[in-house]
């Protein structure tokens, strides 16, 4: 273990305290952050050299993020247990027996939930809901099977609090998965995030379009290419996060991310970009995610005592991990400039063809990467579009094109994406804004996603332009609660303090309205 300095040790005693004064943040929120100051303290991670400077926080030269996950991992960042096993044969650890009718069903989930760690505390996955579900609500009279569901659903809300929790429904039509969208609809919460795994051969238009109408009010659920997601990562891939494509059962150990655009930075132009700072820095932030792994199976001992994996809800081969990266249009635009052009990526044909050159170099290099601890996805990581944090300033997300500088035609937006959504089989997306005066009609936005889909883009997301609800990057906010924090008052999610960062640094709510 590395010796901690004195200056560590000082500034962390600050943050502390600043946490414990911070008026705006809940108990709950106060406790969280103070956990993770505590890790922040630990050295244990064999890291490579060269690291603290790229990971270093640095506004403009940080170029590896590992999206504060401490330096002693506890845990794995997403786990996705396997609720239809819990239902069918309930939990020791737990005390609790298979549920027998919708009361106990949903009471079973809620217990369950409250003991899912992750990096945010809250489970990331609430399940395959629709299916899960179905035999109960079935048996039950609607009226008050939906009264059951609503409560569930409000429970979720104000006790898994933050809006990274995702639940699943579809791809075919059931009367759960009906109810769900209609009582998402009136409720217009931001947790938990939903998404309708999409198939035009198994999900019918009219089921499409009764998530589409709950979608434009309250930015759920995103539809995603379950031809896509199913035939890279099984039938049994779950949805989990803000877009993460992951296996039940399993989940993901840790995910880092590129800075791609401050790597740009450290680059006299294309080539040198591509031959050295590139594969310098991906080579180290591989390296830095293998000593996280590694520390995680063979010597936090999660595996080995906590009761998910020792009751079967999740398997340690099940896992794999998310080699990120963000920024991919600053670094486009950078490099561009450096060889004294004009082009901007979403514009010109010569800065899009730079994406995907930049695009297949990271894949390549993820490709011939391997770890031993990665047996759910071939030994390899899984490439991750990352939907930014609430600090980044001129870095848009993923592969996105920046905010302000959308094509005028939206074929000629999503022809863009749908050239690097490929690349993602543990998640990309993109978000767009409708105006409900302009398309009152709902086939408008199912139109658009059969055609995305027909080309291979992965993950879409829409909300009504003036709808409280908005998709931030990968979660839900509500614009009113972002206005309560900005006016120095606590508020119950810890999502809206990101969406608030997101809003005054990405200006995500000056999205272009389609």
């Amino acid at each position: 273990m590395r010796p901690i300095t004195m200056q560590r040790v000082e500034k962390t005693r600050e943050e502390i305290l600043g946490i414990i004064t911070n008026k705006a943040l809940t108990h709950e929120q106060k406790l969280t952050n103070l956990s993770g100051a505590a890790v922040s303290l630990m050295e244990v991670l064999d890291v490579p050299e060269g690291l603290e400077e790229l990971l270093a926080p640095v506004e403009g030269r940080q170029c590896i993020c590992d999206l504060f996950e401490g330096n002693a991992p506890v845990r794995p960042r997403y786990i996705v247990p396997d609720y239809a096993k819990f239902f069918r044969e309930g939990s020791a650890f737990l005390q609790l027996p298979p549920p027998q009718d919708l009361f106990e069903a949903l009471n079973s989930l809620l217990i369950f939930y409250k003991h899912v760690p992750s990096v945010t505390n809250y489970p990331v996955y609430l399940g395959q809901l629709d299916v899960l579900l179905e035999p109960f609500v079935m048996k039950t009279e609607e009226g008050l099977a939906r009264k059951l569901l609503r409560l569930f659903l409000i429970n979720v809300d104000r006790t898994v609090l933050d809006s990274f929790s995702h639940a699943n429904i579809g791809p075919g039509e059931t009367k759960t998965g009906r109810l769900l969208l209609e009582i998402e609809r009136e409720l217009e919460q931001a947790v938990p995030n939903l998404t309708l795994k999409y198939d035009p051969e198994l999900t019918p238009d009219a089921f499409a379009l009764e998530a589409v109408r709950t979608s434009l009010r309250s930015a759920k659920p995103s539809f995603a290419n379950h031809r896509m997601f199913a035939s890279e990562l099984g039938e049994d891939y779950v949805i989990a996060s803000c877009y993460n494509g992951l296996k039940l059962g399993g989940g993901s150990y840790t995910l880092c991310r590129l800075i791609l655009g401050n790597i740009a930075k450290r680059a006299s132009g294309t080539e040198d970009f591509l031959a050295v700072q590139l594969p310098y820095v991906m080579d180290i932030m591989a390296r830095y995610m293998d000593a996280r792994i590694r520390f995680e199976v063979e010597e936090s001992g999660f595996f080995e005592s906590n009761f998910l994996a020792k009751e079967g809800f999740i398997h340690r081969d099940r896992f794999t991990a998310m080699f990120g990266l963000v920024g991919l249009a600053e670094c486009v635009n950078l490099l561009m400039e450096k060889e004294g052009k004009a082009f901007r990526f979403g514009h010109d044909p010569e800065a899009e063809e730079l994406g995907v050159r930049i695009m297949d170099a990271i894949d390549a290099f993820n490709r011939s990467h391997t770890n031993p601890y990665c047996e759910a996805t071939g030994g390899h990581f899984l490439l991750h579009a990352q939907v930014g944090i609430a600090q980044d300033r001129q870095i848009t997300p993923g592969t996105r094109i920046p905010i302000g500088e959308e094509p005028e035609n939206l074929a000629d937006h999503l022809r863009l994406l749908s050239r690097f959504h490929k690349y993602f089989p543990s998640g990309t997306g993109d978000i767009f804004p409708v105006d409900i005066t302009v398309h009152r009609n709902p086939e408008y936005v199912l139109d658009i996603v059969k055609g995305a889909f027909a080309e291979n883009l992965r993950y879409l997301s829409f909300y009504q332009g003036d709808s409280d609800v908005i998709r931030v990057t990968g979660y839900l906010a509500k614009r009113s609660e972002i206005e309560k924090f900005q006016a120095g008052k606590a508020v119950l999610q810890n999502t809206t303090q990101l969406a608030t960062g997101a809003t005054e640094n990405g200006h995500v709510q000056e999205r272009k309205v389609w």
